[in-house]
């Protein structure tokens, strides 16, 4: 994880210099905030690969004497197949739908697509 939080912290640092440039010579108001904006998504993941980095400590990646073997762990949960991501796809696509053809299909679409965030929420909340 240091790897990627210097990586991430060079990112935020180039786009946090650019947007510094950028607003005193262009005085341009939009540019300048997608800058800002760039550099506080970059400087957000590097810190959270720094507190990641300081909470778990090295990986087997970062070390230069690691084995194969020594980066091998647990399987993860993989989950089964489920109907909530074809629920939430057609909630949001009834949704936009619904903001060309008018305010009830739009609230009816948000109704779906609420109903498809919670179930994909809270699908293995007893696990």
């Amino acid at each position: 994880m240091k790897a990627e939080a210097i990586l991430f912290g060079g990112v935020a640092l180039f786009f946090g210099g650019t947007a510094a440039l950028y607003g005193v010579w262009s005085q341009d108001d939009t540019g300048t905030t997608v800058l800002v904006v760039a550099f506080g998504m970059a400087a957000l993941d590097a810190f959270f690969y720094l507190i990641q980095y300081r909470r778990r400590g090295k990986r087997a990646q970062d070390r230069k004497d690691a084995e194969v073997v020594d980066g091998a762990g647990p399987v993860a949960f993989f989950p089964d197949e489920s109907p909530w991501p074809i629920l939430t796809a057609l909630g949001f696509a009834v949704a936009a739908t619904g903001v060309v053809f008018g305010l009830w299909l739009f609230l009816i679409g948000l109704g779906v697509l609420a109903r498809g965030v919670y179930g994909m929420v809270f699908q293995y909340v007893h696990r």
